[in-house]
């Protein structure tokens, strides 16, 4: 993949299709390749460019020393959008990946032409509070947690019930155990708002779409109704069966979802 200089690192990312792009932005601990697996390709059926990248401390990317907060995940994508000379542009973000859309959105208008915010949360709450607090001790204790106990954590966080009494809940299993037991991003887990972000959502002007997972544990319905409420204008898909991993679980939908609003705006 190619790079691109940006805010004092090095960004990877990759372009295909052809026609206007789309900018994908993923949640935190994975690789932008993992948009390519359902929604790239629907994307650039759809007749987009679709532009995926590795934030900071995954994949390609650099992976500076020490915890990254949020303005530095937004400050390296609006210096890869101006690099890419791609503003303003149409952008995805997935979790973590949403709420540097919404930063974004708020700090750089000129940049954002629509935005699909994809269990994304304003602020968290007391139960959301607890599950940051408890990835966060144990990425600074260097905790590694056996590989096959993690994935069974993992699967049990992040996937609907749907999935988890289905017997290909097996594969899942398999592939986190295969993927897991890495301190890769460990910066990333203190890339998270600060305080509640409502009222400062009502200044963007960019239409937006905001997807909830109606069995997200990490960013619930509720909390993705909250960004929806507090955008102008901003309308709310919720996807039923699917866990924070939808866009896997759930890619059919998902891709509905994206491509009919990316074709509004």
């Amino acid at each position: 993949m190619p790079q691109v200089s940006t805010n004092g690192i090095r960004l990877s990312y990759q372009r295909s299709g052809q026609g206007e792009p789309v900018l994908f932005i993923m949640g935190s601990g994975a690789a932008g390749r993992v948009w390519t697996m359902h929604q790239t390709p629907a994307v650039i059926q759809a007749g987009y460019q679709a532009v995926i990248f590795d934030n900071r401390g995954t994949g390609g990317s650099d992976a500076p020393e020490g915890k990254y907060s949020l303005a530095d995940m937004v400050a390296d994508t609006k210096g890869l959008i101006e690099a890419l000379d791609l503003g303003p542009c149409r952008i995805v973000g997935y979790s973590m990946g949403a709420m540097i859309v919404q930063e974004l959105a708020i700090e750089a208008p000129h940049l954002v032409r629509s935005a699909i915010l994809m269990a994304t949360r304003a602020r968290s709450d007391a139960m959301r509070r607890a599950m940051l607090e408890s990835e966060q001790l144990m990425r600074e204790q260097r905790v590694q947690l056996p590989p096959k106990y993690d994935a069974v954590r993992t699967v049990l966080e992040m996937l609907s019930p749907a999935s988890l009494n289905d017997d290909t809940i097996r594969s899942w299993l398999d592939i986190f155990e295969l993927t897991g037991g890495s301190n890769t991003a460990y910066g990333q887990a203190w890339a998270t708002q600060t305080g509640d972000r409502r009222q400062a959502l009502g200044a963007i002007t960019a239409p937006c779409r905001a997807i909830s997972f109606a069995d997200d544990l990490i960013c619930p319905p509720h909390l993705v109704l909250e960004v929806a409420d507090a955008i102008p204008g901003c309308d709310f898909v919720e996807i039923p069966d699917a866990g924070h991993l939808g866009h896997l679980e759930r890619p059919e939908a998902v891709n509905l979802a994206i491509t009919e609003f990316l074709d509004k705006y």
